[in-house]
């Protein structure tokens, strides 16, 4: 008992989603200069998941995005007994243009003061799942304020928001494509929260 919840936060770019007319803009809380701010809390029982506005111009259905909300819903549920979560997407869009540094400034925006920042890279660390439940855990105990996990658009993310960040993680030295990172990195939180509850469903 006593432990503080460890918030999740995904911030996302969501330049190279536009490429495959995949369009899912959220608005912060506060106004943004070169990026849109909207926002929608859903009601997902025990969850205590806020996902993204999806709209008629900009929504993405489809199978990825119901993977992601599938494994965000699971991780909320799996991981508020172990004091984890709830997860919650942020996304900003550059409309102006301004590349990686504009991006990296509007990613660096969504992520909450005092986070652990950790950063998806194909430079990053290759870890099993073991030692990733490993970390939300210790970071859980440590009682740290926010962990946001930053997915970077279609050319990265800058070097100035990477040299921000805590940790950095690969998954692999291939290019995956931002929404099926999203997928993963949101499958890989519910299953630290399985692992770390001792629950069947990771086999090593």
């Amino acid at each position: 008992g006593g432990e503080r919840p460890l918030p999740i936060d995904l911030p996302g770019q969501l330049g190279d989603i536009a490429e495959d007319a995949h369009r899912d803009a959220t608005h912060l809380d506060e106004a943004t200069v070169d990026g849109d701010v909207e926002n929608r809390a859903v009601d997902e029982g025990d969850s205590g998941v806020a996902l993204g506005e999806r709209t008629e111009e900009r929504g993405m259905a489809g199978p990825e995005r119901d993977l992601i909300d599938d494994y965000v819903q699971r991780a909320g549920r799996t991981g508020r007994p172990l004091g984890i979560g709830p997860v919650v997407e942020h996304e900003v869009e550059d409309k102006k243009g301004g590349g990686m540094i504009a991006e990296a400034d509007l990613l660096a925006r969504a992520i909450p003061a005092g986070a652990v920042i950790v950063v998806l890279d194909e430079h990053g660390d290759v870890i099993t799942s073991p030692e990733f439940a490993a970390m939300l855990s210790k970071w859980r105990d440590d009682r740290q304020q926010d962990v946001a996990f930053v997915i970077g658009g279609a050319d990265g993310i800058a070097r100035s928001l990477r040299d921000r960040a805590g940790h950095a993680i690969s998954f692999g030295k291939m290019v995956w494509p931002h929404m099926l990172v999203r997928v993963m990195i949101a499958e890989q939180i519910y299953r630290a929260t399985t692992i770390l509850a001792g629950g069947p469903y990771h086999r090593a």
